[in-house]
């Protein structure tokens, strides 16, 4: 691995040595001063140029000129919303969103909102490539899966020189940027043109090509991240504004920025939320009264439900069993809306493992929530607590998805702060394990997940909400103390094993000594 290693940070450095050589000084009008920083910088960078063309380095260089010249014609480096036409993005024929099966982003081209028209061609192209660039900054390096959407298409859609430019910023100017090409539904009378695409892609390439249908779509992206027409259960409806952007990105963290509508909350509060969730010691002080009243609430529970069965039914508490953290809820975090007032949810994180477990909270609206802890690590066998509340001015979105990714940490790694970003910049991706979780928003009544109130346990519960967060925060405490028993168990048991062997080696060296002295 390490020679390995070595044999690629050489190539980097011979690409960039030679590109400097060869091209730099008769190109540099030709290239944007910001991609030849970004070459001498970003070795990942490079090194997506050098796997795309097989660690050839004549290829790799000539990819690089090739790509380069294109970014500054475009002006990619430039793009945004507001140099590009509004009604490009309102017609929602290009955005991301969604992941395929393998975690990979999905980038939609919804074919029967394209028309030909060479006076808009150059403005769709850049539009392209506005995306592409903006995932490519936003998650360095991940690629993509393209989906084109062929539903309710015909011979009018048809546009090859698209097509091709497409294709071509995958093969020639973005590398190691494309997993595969999901086709949907594509109509017979296209055939001889995408017969003329696979020419364009290569020998190598052409296994990229996924022609599917609704019966088999699902092997490569599952039904949630699908709309309906596609045999799917997503619900996502395109709009704009706002720019349509899903990506998970790192929330705001416990000591990140209050914005002006949440500076009622203060930092005596925050630190008090902290407390509440974090000492154990307050939960061994329960007394027997607190544990009594899981019975009564329990019952009472059971009577609300048989007098009245609200619109959104309770559920039993359910866990994500991953292979290295459990994680409660399994699916759904739930926020009650403006109205209600709802603004934190709990998420609880077992390490059934026996190593040191890192793990760090990503979030596709990072400006709404704040996370707390969003990027830390878990002691073998123990439980940890994340708070995930709402910034005052924000309501939650059925849209709203949190992933959190965990993976084992090496005996002797540290679990300080810059200890976990090296690991998170080392660890191999098939090493991390991700899950993740939906937002739902509920209107009056309390569903299972662990949602919390503000001093739920110092203000009297006055209604089923109070009276469900109360018995959810006490399960926590209760199964933490069932954790604690079971250790004091476990080391009893080994107490009474030692002592019982240090009375056998005593007996035994006694008898030793009887026998000598007889």
């Amino acid at each position: 691995m390490a020679e390995q290693r070595q044999d690629k940070a050489a190539l980097i450095s011979e690409t960039r040595r030679r590109f400097e050589a060869e091209y730099l000084p008769d190109k540099s009008d030709k290239y944007d001063s910001r991609d030849v920083e970004r070459l001498q910088q970003d070795d990942k960078w490079v090194e997506n140029y050098l796997i795309w063309r097989h660690d050839v380095v004549d290829d790799t260089l000539k990819m690089i000129d090739e790509s380069f010249q294109w970014r500054k014609e475009y002006t990619v480096n430039d793009l945004s919303e507001s140099v590009l036409p509004k009604w490009l993005f309102e017609i929602g024929a290009l955005f991301l969103h969604g992941y395929d099966k393998e975690g990979y982003k999905l980038f939609w081209f919804k074919v029967k909102h394209h028309t030909r028209d060479p006076k808009q061609q150059l403005d769709k192209k850049k539009l392209v490539a506005f995306w592409l660039e903006h995932y490519a900054k936003r998650d360095h390096g991940k690629p993509l899966t393209v989906v084109f959407d062929m539903a309710e298409t015909g011979i009018s859609h048809i546009d090859l020189d698209f097509v091709r430019f497409i294709v071509n910023c995958f093969t020639d100017y973005y590398p190691n940027f494309l997993t595969k090409i999901v086709i949907f539904e594509m109509p017979w009378i296209m055939n001889a043109a995408f017969k003329i695409v696979k020419g364009w892609l290569g020998p190598e390439a052409i296994s990229m090509l996924k022609f599917t249908n609704k019966s088999d779509v699902q092997e490569y992206i599952s039904g949630e991240y699908l709309p309906p027409h596609m045999g799917g259960t997503d619900s996502f409806k395109y709009s704009y504004p706002p720019l349509v952007d899903d990506d998970f990105q790192t929330p705001l963290c416990e000591n990140g920025p209050i914005t002006n509508e949440d500076e009622h909350e203060s930092k005596e509060e925050l630190d008090s939320d902290t407390k509440e969730m974090g000492e154990l010691n307050e939960a061994q002080n329960l007394n027997q009264k607190k544990m009594n009243s899981i019975e009564h609430i329990s019952k009472s529970e059971e009577t609300d439900k048989t007098e009245v069965k609200p619109k959104n039914a309770k559920k039993a508490l359910t866990t994500f069993k991953g292979p290295l953290l459990h994680i409660s809820p399994a699916e759904e975090l739930y926020f009650g809306s403006k109205e209600t007032g709802e603004k934190k949810c709990l998420i609880v994180l077992t390490n059934v493992t026996k190593n040191v477990v890192a793990f760090k909270v990503r979030t596709t609206a990072p400006e709404k929530y704040r996370v707390k802890p969003s990027n830390s690590s878990c002691e073998p066998g123990t439980s940890l607590d994340i708070i995930v509340s709402l910034h005052g001015g924000f309501s939650a979105s059925l849209q709203d998805r949190f992933l959190i990714m965990a993976a084992e940490m090496d005996q002797s790694s540290g679990a300080g702060a810059p200890e976990l970003t090296q690991f998170w910049k080392d660890v191999p991706r098939t090493k991390v394990m991700e899950h993740r979780l939906r937002c739902h928003v509920i209107e009056s009544s309390k569903p299972s997940s662990l949602t919390l109130k503000d001093n739920a346990f110092n203000v009297p519960a006055k209604t089923n909400e109070d009276l469900h967060i109360q018995l959810t925060r006490l399960l926590q405490i209760n199964k933490r103390l069932e954790e604690q028993m079971n250790r004091c168990l476990w080391f009893q048991q080994l107490s009474v094993v030692l002592s019982l062997l240090s009375v056998t080696v005593a007996a035994f060296c006694f008898y030793l000594a009887s026998a000598q002295r007889s």
